[in-house]
């Protein structure tokens, strides 16, 4: 692994900062106030091609890797989108390689053109309420009939659906108890949110209020097979190809909002003068800043890391938990640390550390929690027993 970026990647950094950049923090506070979604940024993005930077170029976009794609989010929430500017988009990225990696033709050509024109939004509907974390445990079922599948259940957390035209949905097609495997009898379909059968209901929630979040409730969804991704059962195996992604990407989100923050801490600490001196001058002050510096640092080369052995075909399954971790642990210590500075006016809206704030906490939470990633590394990478 190289750890200079060559031109082509360093180009990349610069033009989507330079266009995130158009898109001030005012904006994104106001958005955030009005729970509006950031059609101005989405559609920015989306026309310079932003949107496509990981589709295949036979199906419209750049065909570039997950590592590409970490330093294009990365750049964006490092702007002052934060965790809203970001999940406007990421869906589209990380989201879709289980149907790039195991779609049809057909569910390619009709899709990913869409995708990489910003025509075609989509969520994804994989969490439900009496599952969380244990995804083996989903109970949304897709029964089959005839040419079709009919599909009753519960999504809950499910990002932009609002907006969505379709989702990447995981249900069982065979009970929990009659699999041989706890992982295997799911089944991932790319399909239509039919309003008609799915009710869509917004959670009202601490952060990110510009891009909705919500539970769906599926009755009697009926779903052609020609939408199933891949093969009847396996669609939690299918899955895999989109989870170490997304966690990369969310990993470098979150360590953008923390640069965000200590941006804004910096020049905080540069200007604020008290007892005839800038705040930044002392050291009870500087060295938590430099502190969190480093740590955001340190965490965003192990997201390089398992961004880089993703696109190379290697395992990353270590790496891209472990970037999660250190990096929402990181980012959240920073935006902390950037409303203690700003004292009493880091509760004020106006300085938007408040937000980075709120921002930086989902990443600890989502899309799996930082315990669950300790579980992972204690079972899967050092070898002891599973703990649940």
């Amino acid at each position: 692994m190289d750890f200079e970026l060559n031109d082509d990647q360093q180009d990349i950094q610069r033009a989507v900062a330079d266009l995130a950049a158009t898109f001030s923090d005012d904006y994104w506070a106001e958005k955030d106030q009005s729970h509006e979604f950031p059609w101005e940024f989405y559609k920015a993005f989306a026309d310079a091609g932003w949107v496509g930077i990981a589709v295949p170029e036979e199906f419209g976009g750049a065909g570039l890797g997950i590592f590409e794609a970490s330093l294009m989010m990365q750049a964006i929430a490092a702007s002052g989108g934060g965790q809203t500017a970001a999940s406007a988009i990421h869906m589209s990225i990380f989201g879709m390689h289980p149907v790039i990696v195991h779609g049809s033709e057909e569910m390619k050509r009709a899709a990913l053109p869409r995708i990489v024109e910003g025509d075609l939004h989509v969520c994804f509907g994989v969490t439900e309420p009496n599952a969380g974390s244990d995804t083996t445990r989903t109970t949304t079922f897709a029964k089959r009939d005839g040419e079709d599948y009919v599909i009753n259940g519960r999504k809950v957390w499910i990002s932009k659906a609002l907006e969505s035209e379709k989702i990447l949905l995981l249900t069982r097609t065979t009970k929990f108890d009659d699999s041989p495997k706890k992982t295997e009898g799911m089944t991932l379909f790319f399909t239509d949110l039919d309003r008609d059968h799915v009710e869509i209901r917004p959670i009202r929630k601490m952060g990110r209020h510009a891009v909705d979040s919500n539970e769906l409730f599926i009755d009697d969804l009926r779903v052609p097979a020609s939408d199933r991704v891949g093969e009847e059962g396996k669609g939690f195996r299918y899955l895999l190809d989109g989870l170490n992604p997304e966690r990369v990407l969310v990993a470098v989100e979150a360590a953008g909002i923390g640069y965000a923050a200590l941006r804004r801490a910096t020049a905080y600490g540069n200007e604020r003068v008290v007892f005839g001196r800038p705040i930044g001058q002392n050291q009870g002050l500087a060295h938590p800043l430099a502190d969190a510096l480093i740590g955001l640092d340190a965490a965003v080369l192990m997201a390089r890391k398992a961004a880089w052995l993703y696109d190379a075909g290697k395992p990353c399954g270590r790496e891209a938990n472990m970037a999660k971790y250190l990096c929402s642990n990181a980012a959240f210590a920073a935006a902390d640390r950037a409303v203690q500075i700003h004292g009493g006016f880091g509760y004020a809206a106006e300085y938007h550390v408040e937000r980075y704030f709120r921002e930086s906490r989902l990443a600890r939470i989502a899309p799996i929690s930082n315990e669950m990633v300790l579980n992972y590394v204690a079972e899967h990478v050092m070898g002891l027993p599973r703990s649940y």
